[in-house]
């Protein structure tokens, strides 16, 4: 599988989803094309899913998040008569390299994290109307879901089989958010995780793996009733327009990709690339009227959409770069226009928005399995929330003065608000709590810089960057970095920064991908699951997987 991933699509696009707003009210019908798997060699029998399925998906709920301020609850149903969704299509998953198999969980698990970030923040509430069978990943995409309704008809049922069936997890979160989000009983997880047909009707409902559980001849009316009573708990406008997300404007070259507000330098000999952030052309818009005139092409929100999508073209397209250096150019006066902007006008639906999006375009830089390093350089404008950009690396270096043979003023860093509270990892952390975890006596001093421009001597003293340098140290330090990690197992590299990443409390969110990068990461490479006779190549064969009986 080493087709070029594209995660740009749009509704006119899709294969295996429709969008039906119908008012306040939204349907998601999952309604899979068999033979529109973006691989050769399988087909997507019962609704089954492959990464393709899963990027309409994503564009699909992040349009209703931006296209549809009117919309207040979402339904996601199946367009299939007796079968919600068969999960993860297994013949994809059998001829799949561990790559593609690893980051597609991960993709699969931050879009249904977008969809929980509805629902908890955006007041656009899912429902998932379960009228056939959800197994695998097909329950855990409604366990995404703040509810779910099973039909019950005595052959519909909600399942997690990839333990009796793949010899693998629930991949996407599944066991995580049985026990963490639906407080589902450990004894009866432990029991549901094992059998292969799962739960159904009202014993689904007695142990909390559903809320509901209704009669076919109810079932639509039943749904209405709990997506009209959701739709009536959000605080979205009743008649807002949205703002049309126009296909972004993307150039590949083997060298790197260009965007309007990214660029990609690719350096493939020596492993790594160069992740430069664009500030504003212009200053913010002056009022909510202007910025709704520029939609999608306000700054704040271009700026994001490019960033996103250059963070999925590296990680599925670019599997041998493993150092990212995060860089910025610009006017840092402008930033901090629009970072003061954001925060005025955080109420209003598409700031909102806007801050929400850019806190999960953040949190897909924090689980990029990619080492950091954020290069703050004169001309450079790391300020407010282009400031969490450096915050993310592994390391930060700030250069003192200037080039002994540029023009540009010497860099500065501004803290914000933004820094404190606005953009939260997965830990529920700021990252700069995170950076200061067991130094709060640091994170109060830092505090008191908001809105001041520090240079690289202030910037070091604060605990704000790992190092400051002169231009004659610069280049040399640099390269020695990018031979040190260049000289180090990848494996290992991941499993460091994925470790130091997150200090402090875990959450829902940080075990799942606790668990994605390190145990399914694991046990996608195990001969239990994936060897000759393991359980993944041999399903559906009539033959019996061969298990290794040690404990590891």
């Amino acid at each position: 599988m080493t087709l070029r991933m594209n995660f740009c699509t749009r509704p006119e696009d899709y294969r295996h989803w429709r969008i039906e707003v119908q008012g306040a009210i939204a349907r998601l019908v999952l309604d899979v094309d068999e033979h529109g798997g973006v691989f050769d060699g399988y087909e997507l029998k019962m609704n089954s899913y492959d990464i393709g399925v899963d990027i309409e998906l994503a564009d699909a709920v992040q349009r209703l998040r931006f296209e549809h301020p009117e919309v207040h609850a979402v339904v996601i149903v199946s367009g299939k008569d007796n079968t919600f969704c068969a999960g993860a299509n297994i013949r994809m998953l059998a001829g799949a390299s561990h790559v593609h198999k690893v980051n597609f969980c991960k993709f699969t698990n931050e879009t249904r994290n977008a969809i929980e970030d509805a629902s908890a923040h955006s007041g656009q509430r899912y429902l998932a109307a379960l009228n056939g069978t959800a197994a695998g990943g097909g329950y855990e995409l409604a366990l995404a879901a703040e509810q779910i309704v099973l039909v019950d008809d005595g052959s519909a049922a909600v399942s997690l089989p990839e333990v009796p069936l793949l010899a693998v997890l629930p991949g996407t979160g599944g066991l995580t958010r049985v026990v963490d989000k639906r407080k589902v009983r450990r004894d009866l997880a432990d029991h549901f995780a094992t059998l292969e047909e799962g739960y159904s009707g009202q014993r689904a409902v007695r142990a909390r793996l559903v809320d509901e559980a209704a009669p076919r001849s109810q079932f639509a009316d039943v749904c209405a009733e709990r997506a009209a009573a959701l739709a009536a708990r959000s605080d979205r406008p009743v008649q807002a327009t949205g703002i049309h997300l126009a296909p972004l404007g993307k150039t590949i070259a083997s060298s790197g990709l260009r965007y309007g507000h990214v660029r990609v330098d690719i350096e493939r000999a020596a492993g790594c690339a160069t992740l430069t952030v664009l500030g504003p052309s212009k200053p913010c818009a002056a009022d909510i009227d202007a910025m709704l005139a520029e939609g999608a092409e306000f700054w704040a929100l271009a700026v994001l959409r490019d960033l996103d999508d250059a963070l999925l073209e590296l990680r599925f397209n670019e599997p041998q770069i493993g150092t990212l250096f995060l860089k910025t150019q610009g006017d840092a006066d402008w930033v901090n226009g629009y970072d003061a902007w954001l925060s005025t006008h955080a109420e209003h639906w598409l700031v909102r928005e806007i801050n929400l999006f850019g806190q999960r375009v953040l949190k897909r830089l924090d689980l990029t399995s990619r080492s950091l390093f954020a290069l703050i350089e004169p001309g450079s404008c790391f300020s407010g929330f282009l400031l969490e950009l450096a915050f993310a690396a592994d390391r930060s270096f700030m250069l003192e003065g200037q080039f002994e043979e540029g023009n540009e003023p010497p860099a500065h860093i501004t803290l914000s608000a933004a820094n404190f509270g606005r953009y939260l990892m997965v830990n529920d952390m700021t990252r700069l709590q995170s950076r200061f975890w067991g130094e709060p006596d640091s994170l109060t001093a830092a505090k008191a810089f908001v809105g001041q421009p520090l240079d690289a001597e202030a910037a070091y003293a604060a605990g704000l960057v790992t190092l400051a340098m002169d231009d004659i140290d610069w280049e040399d330090e640099v390269r020695m970095l990018l031979e040190e990690r260049g000289g180090f197992s990848p494996d290992a590299l991941t499993a460091m920064e994925a470790n130091l990443r997150f200090p402090g409390p875990e959450t829902m969110e940080s075990k799942i991908f606790a668990r994605l990068t390190a145990w399914q990461n694991w046990i996608f490479q195990r001969p239990n699951a994936v060897g000759a006779n393991g359980a993944l190549p041999l399903y559906g064969s009539g033959r019996r997987p061969e298990f290794d009986k040690n404990r590891v």
